[in-house]
């Protein structure tokens, strides 16, 4: 039997060009960039899949149709995998996309920003609660923990409202992030009372950044479709999220686990190399290999 507290569908905005790593994403999706060995997009999917969520709605451009083709039947390669016998890569291109795991995909016409993004999801995730997941964080849990999402809808299900991912950030980076400010409402919630879109250092309310997962309520769609244009001149989920704030509270969590800035080519190399590091197969070869650089 489900609840209203549970959470099915997961929405991944994706249409961003990912200027920052031309000439790499000039033809392919910088979503598609890979980390180890699975690309952004399957760690951010895995992480929904892993929460309970078995409804992925991808948000699009006109430039991702590998993503889609990525979590699609690959019947060609699957039957030359078989006529080799390599029964082992054929199941791991399986659970590329479980059985039990629907994909839906919606365009965004145009790049007005991640509010919008979001709002092209609201036909197909109806009134229900729902997740986001920026692709270009690579959140992982702690060892041998749960892993981000997890943690937050267990969180909106102890709460029954709207959860933001937050972290702490030093003082000269909080112009990137969304900022949040309120009290503390229990072991690592903040009920809060203020959130600012990338605020000047000397105007930030906090050093508590939002990170890359939401977990969002019906009534944030009313919101973003009354929203007008913030900084950048685009759609903002941050000030869509205040406007909510004002009819119903909004909780920020601090998560346990890392984050990879990976829209960023310094976070994309330190997980790459993190997680290779943490890798079953080829973790403690390529742990010899650093240690014989010279640096």
């Amino acid at each position: 039997m489900t609840t209203p507290r549970q959470i099915h569908t997961a929405v991944f905005p994706v249409a961003g060009l990912g200027t920052r790593f031309l000439p790499a994403t000039k033809a392919s999706p910088k979503e598609m960039l890979p980390v180890v060995d699975k690309p952004l997009i399957q760690y951010a999917v895995e992480e929904a899949y892993a929460a309970g969520m078995r409804h992925m709605v991808f948000v699009t451009g006109r430039s991702k149709r590998a993503i889609e083709d990525h979590f699609d039947t690959a019947y060609e390669l699957e039957s030359e995998l078989e006529a080799a016998g390599k029964h082992a890569l054929i199941e791991m291109v399986r659970a590329v996309s479980p059985d039990d795991m629907n994909c839906s995909y919606v365009r965004q016409p145009r790049s007005l920003g991640l509010g919008h993004a979001v709002l092209c999801a609201a036909h197909i995730v109806g009134e229900h609660p729902f997740a986001v997941l920026l692709a270009d964080d690579l959140m992982v849990g702690p060892p041998g923990g749960a892993p981000v999402l997890k943690q937050m809808v267990d969180a909106y299900a102890r709460l029954g409202r709207s959860v933001l991912a937050v972290q702490e950030v030093p003082a000269d980076q909080v112009r990137r992030y969304g900022i949040v400010a309120g009290q503390p409402a229990g072991e690592r919630l903040i009920d809060i009372e203020r959130i600012v879109e990338k605020p000047a250092p000397e105007q930030a309310p906090s050093r508590m950044a939002v990170a890359g997962r939401y977990v969002l309520s019906a009534g944030i769609f009313d919101e973003i479709r009354q929203q007008t244009p913030g900084a950048g001149g685009e759609i903002q989920l941050t000030d869509a999220i205040a406007r909510l704030m004002t009819k119903e509270a909004v909780y920020a969590y601090q998560y346990r686990g890392k984050r990879y800035d990976c829209g960023s080519k310094e976070g994309f190399l330190q997980a790459t190399v993190e997680l290779a590091l943490q890798h079953p197969q080829m973790g403690a070869g390529f742990r010899d290999y650093l240690k014989s650089l010279t640096l």
